[in-house]
C-alpha cells in the first residue's frame, strides 16, 4: 500500500469494510486540501477512485469554530436527494458510515471537472455556468418545497446555526453594534423560515464545472429552511469577486444576472418577489461576514477592500433593497466611487 501521508485507522477500517480497499491491491491515499471543515482524502485502489471525507469537530480557521460532526449524515442525504432530482449534479454517492461520520463519493478528475472558483480567480468567467448553477439549485428547491418527509430528514437547525447563522450573522452583529439589531433580526427570520431543502454552501469553491453542468460538493450545511439563503450565498461570492478580479466585473455582473434569472424561473412555492427580497437583504450581511465573520475570504487582503465591504454592507442593511439587481447595481457604484477616491479624485 502506497500512502502519501499517515492515514487514520478509522479511515482504513471504513475503506476495508466497504470494499474500497481489497486484499492484495495496490493502494494510494492522497490528502486533499482546500477545505476547513473536513478531513478529505483521494483513495485509489484496484482501479477504484473515490473521495473519502470525515467531518471535523473543530474547523481549521483562526476563530474557535466548532460544529456537530453528525452533519456527515445530512451531507450524505443531500447528495442522495439531489442526485434523484438532478442526475449528475453531485458526485456518485458510494458509501457511508454514520457511526464514524465518514462518507465516500466518486472522485471527479480536476482535468475534466475544474473548480469554478479557480476559473473565476483566473479571470475565466462564463455566465452560462452561473445560469446552470441557478437552474440546478432552483430545481432542487422546487422539488423539495413543502415536502414534509424531506423536512423530517433534514431537521438540522443546530448544525445550520453552528455553521451559518452564528458565524455569518451573529458574529458580525457582535462586532458591529450599530448593525446588531438588523443582523440579529435577520438571523431569527432566516432560522425560522422552513420552505425547502437548502444546500447552505453554494460557493464557487464547492462547485465543479463539468461538461454536462455544475457538480455540487460539500453539503455539510444541508438544512430544510430558507431557499433564499442559497441564492444569496452564491450571489455574495460573485459580488466579492468584483474586488478580486476587477477586470472581469462586466462578465461577473452578467453572471449574477444569469444566476438570478435562472433561479427565479424555478420559484413556484412562493411569490418571486417575496423570496428575492429575503435574498437581497441577506447578500450584504453575508458580504460583511466574509470580512468580519469567523471565516473571512483569503482573497481580500487589503484594508481598503475590507473597509469598502463594511461601508457597503452597512448602507444596504440600514437601507434595504428588495431586488438583487438593485443591490448589485449599488455595489458596482460603490466600487466605482471607491476607485475614484483611491486615485485622489
Amino acid at each position: 500500500m502506497d500512502v502519501s501521508a499517515p492515514v487514520d485507522p478509522e479511515l482504513l477500517a471504513f475503506a476495508t469494510t466497504h470494499q474500497l480497499v481489497r486484499p492484495g491491491e495496490t493502494t494510494l491515499w492522497r490528502r486533499l486540501t482546500g477545505g476547513v471543515s473536513s478531513d478529505v482524502w483521494h483513495l485509489i485502489s484496484g482501479g477504484r477512485s473515490v473521495c473519502i471525507k470525515r467531518a471535523l469537530g473543530r474547523l481549521h480557521v483562526t476563530a474557535d469554530w466548532r460544529a456537530p460532526t453528525a452533519r456527515s449524515l445530512y451531507e450524505w442525504r443531500w447528495f442522495q436527494t439531489a442526485a434523484g432530482v438532478v442526475p449528475g449534479s453531485v458526485p456518485e454517492p458510494v458509501a457511508f458510515d454514520q457511526a464514524l461520520g465518514i462518507l465516500a463519493m466518486g472522485f471527479l478528475e480536476p482535468d475534466h471537472y475544474p473548480l469554478w472558483k479557480g476559473q473565476l480567480m483566473a479571470g475565466h468567467v462564463d455566465p452560462q455556468t452561473a445560469a446552470q448553477v441557478g437552474d440546478r439549485i432552483g430545481s432542487i428547491h422546487a422539488a423539495t418545497a413543502g415536502d414534509a418527509a424531506i423536512a423530517k430528514r433534514f431537521e438540522t437547525d443546530e448544525i445550520f446555526y453552528a455553521l451559518r447563522i452564528e458565524p455569518f450573522l451573529v458574529t458580525p452583529a457582535d462586532r458591529h453594534p450599530q448593525l446588531a439589531p438588523a443582523l440579529r433580526a435577520l438571523a431569527s427570520r432566516t432560522g425560522a423560515t422552513k420552505l425547502a431543502l437548502v444546500h447552505g454552501d453554494v460557493s464557487p469553491k464547492n462547485i465543479l464545472v463539468g461538461a454536462d453542468g455544475p457538480v455540487f460538493l460539500d453539503a455539510e450545511t444541508a438544512w430544510y429552511g430558507d431557499p433564499a439563503f442559497d441564492l444569496a450565498f452564491c450571489t455574495m461570492h460573485l459580488m466579492l469577486k468584483h474586488l478580486a478580479v476587477p477586470a472581469q466585473i462586466p462578465a461577473l455582473s452578467e453572471s449574477i444576472s444569469a444566476l438570478r434569472g435562472a433561479y427565479l424561473a424555478q420559484v413556484s412555492w412562493e411569490t418571486v418577489g417575496t423570496l428575492e427580497a429575503r435574498a437581497a437583504y441577506l447578500v450584504p450581511a453575508l458580504m460583511l461576514a466574509r470580512v468580519d465573520g469567523k471565516s473571512p475570504v483569503e482573497y481580500l487582503p487589503q484594508t481598503a477592500q475590507k473597509d469598502l465591504v463594511r461601508a457597503f454592507a452597512t448602507t444596504m442593511l440600514l437601507d434595504q433593497k428588495s431586488q438583487l439587481n438593485l443591490v448589485h447595481r449599488a455595489w458596482v457604484d460603490a466600487i466605482n466611487q471607491a476607485n475614484l477616491a483611491f486615485k485622489g479624485v
